[in-house]
């Protein structure tokens, strides 16, 4: 069975969603659960910390990654597959297309990439359209980076915010991990 890293990161109003999908890969990969600071510490109208921590513990029957020294052996011991950042806020892609390496997630991707394994985004952004776009298509355009189709979840209210369909992530690893990009943008 392929093991896959399962990185989260504070687009809080996602990580239900997170949690559904972290779910159903359970039943072909094992899960190595990564968060992000924020969601490890921060409790917010979306939900407490503490129960987002338990469930993805008791989803993977491992505990999470929390910490820059914990996420730095991921790939060079080969400890995943792929590695799956799920949500991804704007702030988190922006690092990684820059080579920011400050957070969990951020060292998990970067300890992925650094060993050529594939790197799952599921993107959940605000400024997708705008500030972070740019980085974005750096990504796109980049070896073993892979986007979860994702399109605009409110043009009205949201005008520059993009969100990846989440029921789509197993579809997308399972092609990351031929090495296949699905068509990234939504029509």
């Amino acid at each position: 069975m392929k093991t896959l890293g399962f990185a989260m990161c504070g687009s809080f109003c996602t990580l239900d969603k997170a949690m559904k999908q972290l779910s159903a890969l359970k039943e072909k990969y094992s899960l190595l659960p990564v968060m992000s600071q924020n969601v490890y510490e921060t409790d917010t109208r979306f939900g407490k910390a503490e129960d987002f921590i338990a469930q993805a513990e008791n989803l993977t029957g491992r505990q999470v990654l929390h910490t820059i020294v914990q996420a730095e052996p991921i790939g060079p011991k080969g400890l995943v597959d792929a590695m799956v950042v799920c949500p991804c806020t704007g702030n988190t892609l922006s690092k990684i297309a820059l080579g920011i390496t400050d957070t969990p997630v951020t060292m998990a991707v970067k300890s992925s990439l650094r060993v050529g394994l594939p790197v799952v985004i599921c993107l959940a952004s605000n400024d997708s359209l705008a500030a972070s776009g740019q980085n974005a298509a750096r990504l796109m355009n980049t070896k073993n980076v892979y986007f979860v189709p994702l399109g605009q979840d409110d043009p009205v209210k949201k005008p520059f915010s993009l969100v990846a369909d989440f029921s789509r992530l197993e579809e997308t690893v399972a092609a990351a991990l031929e090495g296949r990009q699905l068509q990234p943008v939504l029509l």
